[in-house]
């Protein structure tokens, strides 16, 4: 055990452990196989299964299955159903929402609105296995923490494909369903209202999106570092202080200046990573709608200087070098 470190994890073996037991119906939806892989025992708990999916996670999972099958239906479409162009050009393919000219009404299939229903069974999917979070918890007598940080990040998502589209008025401002277009949708986002970087929204979305990373680190390689002492017996050692406990807040009023407890990085982790999607949403829900222009919202509030006079002529504004002749060449 002294040389234990982060790859040579002891894995424990015993019998499988089923859980502990709930009503007659729970048991009867739960899973009954179990099975352990040395693989996972090194990033998780060796043991997978038995799995409780249920109801909602089987609709859940029905709804998601039908979304993505028709994204790459609709890829594969666009390729003339052709494998080979389709691994190829996977990267680059894309399901684009319907063009500004539909408004919020329902364009034919081929013009936006495999992208519509695609959306509807996202959002349902999505939905449902919310709720499957928030009632496996309620079932298991523990907290709903877990299901609110998911409402935090499915937040963010509803702004970016159903909430902001209908405040805008057209869905073709929706988010596209690719790889390289969904990137481009969002530098063309950027671009189109003058620096999201400028957004104080944007600000603080990053600011908890590093600081998530910079607390999840710290915390995780903390307990590493001294689960020799059995410091991955967290709460054990909440209540009952022990050597592992008192070593880590040492090390941190050495190291940091302060002293994080074993509960309370926990809060610090939560919030930090539920503002990261919670402020996202609020940003880009008032990109267009209420703000044309961050770059210029900025300035107007002293937040960034304008840029010195350059004395060049933007070209955009001056006559076009080559006229066009007009009909019959006079």
């Amino acid at each position: 055990m002294n040389y234990q470190n982060l790859f040579t994890r002891v894995q424990v073996r015993g019998p499988i452990s089923h859980g502990i037991p709930l009503d007659d119906y729970d048991q009867r939806e739960r899973g009954k196989g179990a099975f352990f892989n040395t693989l996972m025992g090194r990033i998780g708990n060796a043991q997978i299964g038995p799995i409780y999916l249920g109801r909602l996670g089987l609709a859940s999972l029905i709804f998601g299955a039908l979304a993505f099958v028709l994204i790459g239906m609709n890829f594969w479409a666009q390729v003339g159903w052709s494998p080979i162009k389709f691994v190829r050009n996977l990267f680059w393919l894309s399901l684009d929402p319907p063009a500004p000219q539909y408004g919020l009404r329902m364009p034919p299939l081929w013009e936006g609105g495999w992208f519509l229903i695609v959306g509807l069974f996202l959002i349902i999917s999505v939905l449902l296995w919310w709720m499957r979070t928030y009632r496996r918890a309620i079932a298991l007598g523990q907290g709903t923490h877990i299901a609110w940080a998911f409402a935090s990040a499915i937040w963010l998502f509803l702004v970016l494909g159903l909430f902001r589209p209908i405040l805008m008025g057209r869905w073709s401002e929706a988010v596209p369903y690719g790889i390289f277009s969904h990137l481009d949708w969002t530098a063309a986002l950027s671009i189109r209202y003058g620096n999201l970087f400028y957004n104080p929204f944007h600000m603080l979305s990053i600011f908890f999106l590093y600081g998530s990373v910079l607390l999840f680190a710290m915390h995780g390689a903390t307990i590493l570092a001294v689960s020799r002492y059995g410091g991955e017996r967290e709460i054990e050692q909440i209540v009952d202080r022990g050597t592992a406990s008192e070593r880590a807040a040492l090390f941190w009023r050495w190291t940091m200046g302060f002293n994080a407890t074993m509960e309370s990085i926990h809060y610090w982790a939560w919030w930090f990573a539920v503002l990261t999607t919670l402020t996202g949403g609020i940003g880009i829900l008032l990109t267009g709608t209420v703000v044309e222009n961050w770059y210029l919202w900025a300035q107007h509030h002293n937040m960034v200087p304008a840029y010195p006079p350059t004395h060049v002529t933007d070209p955009s504004l001056t006559t076009p070098a080559f006229v066009p002749p007009v009909q019959g060449g006079k």
